[in-house]
């Protein structure tokens, strides 16, 4: 199926190619990424300098960052005593004041000037009495045929490398722009023209705009095309799958299932009833299932899942359930155990610490739970007609494929607890239908969060042994197993014997990945019994750990955990009837990471939590680029763009109907 195209002839020539572009600054280009003359187009500005308007150096002020223009009256280079350090300074003089710049240890910055020279200079003043900045970006002001891109206009800041100079590659671009423009063509397929500018006048656009409202204009139609490639590659694979597949009929007939919900012991909500017929009619159509079902911490997907897996079992065939950690795959063997063994449904653990003693092959409909021990090459599953996988966030799309691989392609069902940003639905998981539950069972206690300073702390346990003595228990989560020798982290072995002591006589328990599969499993069954009150632990327990008693959640250095994972944290109290409280500690000074924790008290909606967090790090920070999956987008801003991901959407369907349609 056609992919849409840019160009396949000279925007592909190497950069190298250029005039002026010798080995040395091939070099340097490529540490930017820039391989090709499509590439060099294509790197973005960081910022834009408005060189129509200059603030004179006697009005410089500390509160922001400016532009001045001046000439170097003096400079010089001064190495302290030892000649490890060293300071290099230059005057600038507009008729108005003198302004200092310093640049601390870099005593090659010598090279880049000459008494005389006129230079701009950006930067906010660090001292006032004399004017000073310390490392500002600067540019010496030269004459020649391309000086107007450079002064009296909106003139482009570009990502550098060390030895590249801002000048050149503002030139270089300004010529590779004369001469390539025209080679630049509208992708397949485009959008319409009437409402966004060319592709060509976009690029030009983004990097000598003539006023600074362009700059956007020329981004969102540049992102639009990276968006449309990337829903064209994603539609693309969506279609030859189901056109190379037929499904297996796992629609069930009811016959476990009634009596499943009968024994269940509470009512299914609206929304997990209306993501069941959703499931319902995947599993038995024609193209194999491939959803992803989301749903706030305590939502129900458990539920859902079991009652997916009833329909594959009604329908004669295995299903497997992947879980990260052994603690999530243990506590679903329990619980599913207790939901199907009575239904005369087999239920077989496979974890690295536990393995099912294989026959050729099974001869009841059984439920296969596990970590990625279910994916490893030796462990085979016959008839595997349904694979439901839990927190994929956790798993990479490799391993996810490899547990699908096991059947002949079987229905794919994957959870997630941690809400998905919607542009972020559209994108990494574009190629999967998406259901939401979007309501939370009745009878869950409200939970408070409050963010507490370190000062607080003896308050916060003092609260916490009134809860303790009221019946209920706690969990206190630290960053760190061990301590790092970083100060400011806290680490669970380290204040397991501190905290015995400040809670006593309340049993505490400890928890964390470097314990034996047999004492994580004895915590956690004396922690459910209620024969230890408190769980200090490390994010070990984001997923799947489900104790109603439990309704305190102390978090220490909360600023050292992200948005999405203190949410999944909190997720562990408000199980049961009993109202719970979630206290973030933190001295964070840093401003995001206040802004962060005080979202948390501000709402406890899963959904907004994901946004702001995808606005705060971006999705590679929030994913992990590579496990994401997800192209890196010059352009387009996953936090931003969701308009625009739907109309790129809406454009690669109409594009790959009309193309199939010409095909058939």
């Amino acid at each position: 199926m056609p992919m849409p195209e840019i160009n396949i002839s000279a925007l592909k020539n190497p950069v190298s190619s250029l005039w002026g572009v010798g080995v040395e600054r091939a070099m340097q280009l490529a540490r930017l990424e820039i391989f090709t003359i499509e590439d060099l187009l294509l790197h973005r500005p960081k910022r834009y300098e408005d060189r129509r308007h200059f603030r004179k150096i006697s009005e410089l002020t500390k509160d922001e960052a400016f532009t001045a223009r001046g000439k170097i009256v003096a400079l010089g280079l001064k190495r302290f005593r030892g000649g490890n350090k060293s300071v290099f300074e230059i005057i600038l003089d507009d008729g108005s004041a003198r302004l200092h710049c310093r640049w601390w240890n870099l005593p090659f910055m010598e090279n880049y000037f000459a008494m005389g020279d006129e230079i701009f200079v950006f930067g906010k003043l660090k001292e006032i009495k004399p004017r000073t900045m310390d490392h500002p970006e600067t540019e010496v002001i030269e004459g020649g045929e391309e000086s107007f891109i450079h002064i009296n206009h909106i003139a482009p800041v570009y990502p550098l490398t060390e030895g590249l100079p801002q000048r050149w590659l503002r030139g270089l671009i300004w010529r590779a722009l004369g001469k390539f423009e025209a080679e630049i063509t509208e992708p397949k397929p485009a959008p319409d023209l009437k409402l966004l500018p060319s592709r060509p006048n976009a690029v030009r656009m983004i990097h000598f705009p003539e006023e600074i409202t362009d700059v956007e204009i020329a981004r969102r139609r540049l992102a639009l095309d990276e968006f449309v490639k990337l829903q064209v590659q994603i539609q693309s694979r969506r279609k030859n799958f189901e056109a190379r597949t037929k499904a297996l009929s796992c629609g069930g007939d009811n016959r476990l299932m009634k009596p499943f919900l009968a024994r269940l012991g509470f009512k299914l909500t609206a929304a997990q009833t209306n993501v069941l017929r959703e499931i319902r009619a995947d599993m038995g159509g024609a193209h194999p299932m491939r959803r992803l079902l989301q749903g706030d911490v305590g939502s129900g997907k458990t539920a859902v899942a079991a009652c997916s897996a009833l329909m594959a079992l009604e329908s004669g065939f295995n299903v497997t359930l992947m879980a990260p950690t052994e603690i999530l795959a243990e506590q679903h063997f329990r619980n599913f155990q207790k939901w199907f063994e009575p239904l005369g449904i087999k239920v077989e653990l496979q974890t690295g610490s536990r393995k099912i003693v294989q026959s050729p092959k099974f001869k009841v409909q059984s439920l296969f739970i596990g970590t990625h021990a279910l994916i490893e090459s030796g462990f085979t599953i016959e008839n595997l007609g349904l694979v439901i996988i839990d927190e994929q966030h956790k798993f990479g799309v490799a391993q996810r494929e490899q547990l699908v691989r096991k059947g002949i392609y079987p229905h794919l069902l994957v959870m997630t607890a941690t809400p998905i940003p919607r542009t972020l639905g559209l994108t990494l998981y574009g190629d999967l239908d998406i259901s939401v539950i979007d309501e939370l069972p009745g009878g869950r206690g409200e939970i408070k969060t409050f963010v507490r300073a370190t000062d607080k702390l003896a308050k916060v346990l003092d609260f916490i042994r009134e809860k303790l003595s009221g019946g209920r228990q706690a969990y206190v989560v630290y960053p760190r197993v061990e301590d790092s020798g970083m100060k400011e982290l806290k680490a669970v072995a380290v204040e397991f014997e501190n905290l015995k002591k400040l809670l006593a006589p309340s049993r505490v328990g400890l928890l964390h990945g470097r314990l034996k599969p047999a004492e994580k499993e004895n915590v956690m069954a004396d922690f459910r019994a209620n024969k230890i009150s408190v769980l200090l632990s490390t994010s070990l327990i984001e997923v799947g750990v489900d104790v109603p008693n439990a309704t305190v959640m102390l978090v220490e250095n909360a600023e050292a955990f992200g948005l999405a994972q203190l949410h999944q944290l909190r997720g562990r109290i408000g199980r049961g009837a009993h109202e719970s409280f979630c206290i973030l500690i933190s001295d964070a000074k840093n401003t995001e990471a206040r802004g962060r924790l005080k979202i948390l008290e501000e709402t406890n909606d899963g959904f907004k939590i994901a946004e702001a967090d995808l606005k705060l790090r971006g999705p590679g920070e929030l994913l992990g680029q590579q496990q994401s999956g997800l192209p890196k987008f010059r352009f387009g801003n996953l936090a931003e763009d969701l308009d625009l991901i739907r109309q790129a959407r809406d454009l690669a369907a109409g594009f790959l109907t009309g193309e199939m349609g010409r095909r058939g």
